[in-house]
């Protein structure tokens, strides 16, 4: 099942068709890719206020219900955008030219 075309968006970043949902645990908005994934982690459904509802799809709550959708959230998938905090390199922080504090001298 897909949402409906009235709910569909691009991304700012990488210009891909997302839907924006409320999560049900903290009604913050969350994107998550516009196409149905089968392995996505979360369900996303329509509330009868016609607001789109996405949920975390885990080992205690893995069934997709009736009117539920699984999908992947956009920020996994979105080539254009690195989350905060993650480092490219994957190596070891350089330490040539770092300045010693005085404790070290």
């Amino acid at each position: 099942m897909k949402p409906a075309s009235h709910h569909l968006a691009k991304c700012k970043h990488c210009r891909a068709p997302i839907v924006w949902c409320l999560t049900s645990a903290n009604g913050k908005r969350q994107p998550v890719n516009y196409e149905p994934d089968e392995t996505g982690n979360v369900a996303v459904m329509q509330g009868a206020d016609g607001k789109l509802y996405v949920r975390a799809v885990t080992a205690a709550r893995s069934e997709i219900r009736p009117g539920e959708w699984q999908a992947k959230p956009h920020q996994a998938t979105c080539p254009a955008r690195q989350l905060p905090g993650r480092s490219s390199s994957g190596g070891q922080r350089a330490t040539s030219g770092v300045r010693p504090v005085p404790w070290q001298r």
